[in-house]
């Protein structure tokens, strides 16, 4: 990628992203949310987002809502889960705690298993706890927790909450349009992810795809105005389009031309292509001395945390400003217990920039080219 006084760094990060340029350029232009013109952009990429997932438009539905990811996250919390009913969340990184925090505030009744979020969850223990607590009505997983590049066992997860006949929500954020999954055959009620992730959109809303027969019974239901769910797939339904409040025009224009450039690339290339990023990402920073968090079975292609290395003088925000002003902008660490960066693998990025970034990299370890000036003076 071309980097220039408009687009002066390449984004390594799990989202905000690096986009093309055709998907920007899609946001020259102004539209009214009303229009009908408008309104069919809406609807053709609840269409495809139905295809993208693989599903039958009989069986599920598409919801756009306006918002970060999370927003989307606790519109379906808001919505879904009864007073009268009981979340599990399954915990092991920073989102899965979020939606514990979302149920809390709602004032539901949520119960976490949490593991370490250097681990996948133990598929154990979620049987034990869905056999001895009846009052469980719902299950929350994230598939790819950002926190770590963590892939969680999707398939296992849906055939044990199944077995249970409980409904499944699941925060696909960082995995939908990246990593193949089906979410008919997992029999999936919930699955949520945002504009600005694999499919390589702009920030600015959210999406739900929902099983219709679930998402019917929940009329009503919603504590927030703003985050109905029901409501806002009811108004699209019904007036073919329309958000019920200001839409993010510009953002949803630029998401229609980032599906189309998947649907040319191809999901299996696309994940491919992040596949590749994220083994040359890490063979590259193993030969410079820098460690991966997760062992090597247990990483998703999106995003790979490195611990800091071993340097007393070592500063992440001094080695992240030396990467900026090479043209690369990487993330902090989330996970609570050791120290750790971020180097995301998505976007419009291909293995030529993570060569690029990691020749970067190198000439930005200050720690050790401060200790060879001084071993050899």
């Amino acid at each position: 990628m071309k980097h220039n006084d408009e687009n002066p760094y390449l984004l390594l990060t799990p989202g905000p992203l690096t986009t093309s340029l055709s998907v920007r350029e899609k946001m020259l232009t102004d539209w009214c949310t009303w229009d009908e013109d408008y309104k069919s952009i809406v609807q053709s990429i609840r269409r495809e987002l139905l295809e993208l997932a693989a599903v039958n438009k009989e069986e599920y539905t598409s919801v756009l809502m306006q918002g970060s990811g999370t927003f989307s996250v606790e519109s379906v919390i808001n919505t879904v889960v009864p007073q009268e009913g009981k979340l599990l969340v399954i915990v092991n990184g920073a989102y899965g705690e979020r939606m514990v925090t979302i149920s809390r505030r709602l004032g539901l009744q949520v119960e976490p298993i949490r593991f370490s979020d250097t681990v996948p969850p133990d598929l154990h223990l979620l049987h034990q706890y869905l056999a001895q607590d009846s009052r469980i009505t719902h299950v929350a997983v994230v598939h790819c927790e950002t926190t770590t590049g963590m892939k969680n066992p999707l398939e296992e997860i849906a055939d044990i909450v199944k077995k249970y006949n409980k409904t499944l929500i699941v925060d696909a954020m960082s995995s939908f349009g990246g990593i193949e999954f089906s979410i008919s055959d997992l029999s999936i009620d919930y699955m949520i992810s945002s504009a600005n992730k694999c499919i390589q959109g702009v920030p600015g809303f959210g999406f739900v795809i929902a099983k219709q027969s679930c998402l019917k019974k929940c009329k009503d239901q919603s504590r927030s105005l703003a985050l109905d769910l029901y409501d806002q797939w009811e108004t699209m339904e019904a007036e073919k389009g329309k958000w019920r409040f200001t839409s993010p025009t510009h953002t949803v224009r630029a998401f229609q031309q980032a599906l189309k450039e998947l649907k040319e690339e191809g999901l299996n290339q696309r994940q491919k292509r992040y596949q590749q990023n994220q083994e040359l990402l890490v063979s590259g920073m193993e030969k410079l001395g820098f460690t991966p968090l997760l062992e090597k079975r247990w990483r998703s292609p999106i995003i790979t945390p490195f611990y800091y290395p071993e340097a007393p003088d070592f500063s992440f925000s001094q080695f992240y400003e030396k990467l900026k002003s090479r043209g690369f902008v990487i993330y902090p660490g989330k996970v609570t217990k050791v120290n750790t960066f971020r180097i995301g693998n998505i976007g419009e990025v291909y293995p030529s920039d993570i060569n690029k970034l990691l020749r970067a990299v190198e000439d930005s370890m200050y720690w050790k080219h401060s200790r060879s000036k001084g071993e050899a003076q």
